[in-house]
């Protein structure tokens, strides 16, 4: 796996080797096992992360997409990745704000990427602010969120041995400032909690 140090803003290296990071940059460049692409239910990729990732990656990404049709909300499907340099694409549909129960969501959504990751065998997974663009999702509750249910997740699988296929990296991969700034209060927050 190939990994630009410099984009790297902070990171959590658990004890057992596991790391999540926060890195500033376009997802669709990442070369991890899988990126995550936010959404609609009827994966239609027309703006946004979603359009970005199609553009790059090309149209098989939608043709796929189209094939597998509706998916609700909190839950994930995979296709492959077209010309990204990842290995496949994970979409997840996370919660649009005013439609009631988003945190719950938006908690269903990562674990079931997460989910889909390990289920898959892969190691290394890019994730951006899911449903903070057009869905309106706060940005601060989304980087809480997020950073919480990926600790949670390297909590559940401390022990490689009886469960070999787990992640060994969760990144996040954001460009706007303002949500780096939120994800960047949380990676300390959370750093501080597994230290202490």
């Amino acid at each position: 796996m190939v990994k630009d140090e410099s984009l790297v803003i902070d990171q959590i290296i658990l004890s057992n080797g596991k790391t999540i990071r926060l890195v500033r940059g376009d997802i669709t460049e990442r070369n991890l096992d899988v990126i995550v692409n936010p959404a609609n239910s009827y994966l239609k990729h027309a703006g946004g992360v979603a359009a970005a990732i199609v553009r790059k990656g090309g149209p098989v990404i939608q043709e796929e997409s189209d094939k597998i049709g509706y998916v609700p909300v909190g839950t994930a499907v995979i296709t492959t990745a077209g010309r990204l340099p990842c290995k496949a694409v994970i979409h997840t549909v996370g919660p649009r704000m005013g439609e009631g129960s988003e945190d719950k969501k938006l908690r269903k959504a990562i674990k079931s990427v997460l989910a889909l990751a390990q289920e898959t065998g892969f190691k290394s997974i890019s994730i951006p602010a899911i449903s903070t663009g057009i869905f309106g999702y706060p940005k601060d509750k989304c980087a809480k969120i997020l950073l919480e249910e990926s600790m949670n997740y390297f909590a559940k699988n401390k022990d490689t041995s009886s469960s070999p296929n787990t992640i060994d990296t969760i990144e996040f991969s954001l460009i706007d400032s303002e949500t780096l700034d939120y994800f960047k209060d949380e990676i300390k927050t959370q750093k501080h909690m597994a230290l202490s």
